[in-house]
């Protein structure tokens, strides 16, 4: 996902492991899952419970059918709003909105060394967690706890689907600091969008392409609450 420096040990790579499990189910992810699994499980940050549930999880992304697993997670991720495992779209979906918070978080990856080497979006959570695998465990974890809310709707709104992929959200949940109450009942009263009903998701996803860096529209609108979001990790890191 993005060029970095090789995490010293007293990093965790729960986060990272985490983050190959909520990746796109591609034949690499099928390959590494039972070892991210095997990472998890010897670093000893999550409960038992959570760890044989994501042992669970990895068994199915290397043993299913591959056509199978892409179109789930398309269904989920990619054509449910609600579900995106973009961070800042879950605070404020108009692109222009999130320009500013996205320059600033590519501002954090930038101050510790962490360049971008794929299209991902800045704060595409698998991404933002392979960053905080790069950091010290109480600052990852502090860090993860400002958008710890979202974590906690996505791992609900999953749960409720009967999705695999709760194993590893509700793992996000436990790692990071309790959701602010009020944030999180605020993102679980929005509508959560129907995949299957094509002319609504042609409305919702009706608008700019998201937009950063110098010179850009997001860049001066500005989105306060997101950018509040990555004021805060930067005065965490």
């Amino acid at each position: 996902m993005a060029a970095s420096t090789k995490a010293p040990a007293d990093r965790a790579r729960t986060f990272k492991a985490l983050g190959v499990l909520l990746s796109y189910p591609s034949a690499e992810v099928a390959d590494v899952a039972p070892a991210a699994v095997e990472a998890i499980a010897a670093e000893g940050l999550l409960p038992a419970k959570l760890v044989s549930q994501l042992t669970l999880l990895a068994i199915e992304l290397a043993t299913e059918d591959r056509f199978d697993l892409e179109g789930r997670y398309h269904q989920l991720f990619d054509r449910s709003r609600s579900l995106s495992l973009n961070l800042f779209e879950h605070i404020h979906g108009e692109s222009r909105d999130r320009g500013q918070a996205m320059v600033e978080l590519m501002g954090l990856y930038d101050q510790h060394g962490y360049q971008l080497a794929a299209r991902e979006l800045p704060d595409f959570l698998p991404l933002f967690l392979e960053f905080l695998s790069s950091r010290p465990l109480e600052e990852g974890r502090a860090l993860l706890g400002e958008a710890g809310h979202v974590v906690a709707a996505l791992a609900e709104r999953l749960k409720k689907r009967r999705s695999p992929y709760q194993w590893p959200m509700l793992a996000l949940a436990h790692l990071a600091s309790e959701a602010d109450p009020a944030a999180l009942q605020s993102l679980l009263a929005q509508a959560e969008d129907d995949p299957d009903d094509l002319e609504a998701l042609d409305r919702i996803w009706e608008e700019e392409a998201v937009a950063f860096g110098p010179g850009s529209q997001g860049a001066t609108d500005g989105c306060p609450r997101a950018a509040s979001m990555v004021d805060n990790m930067m005065k965490r890191a």
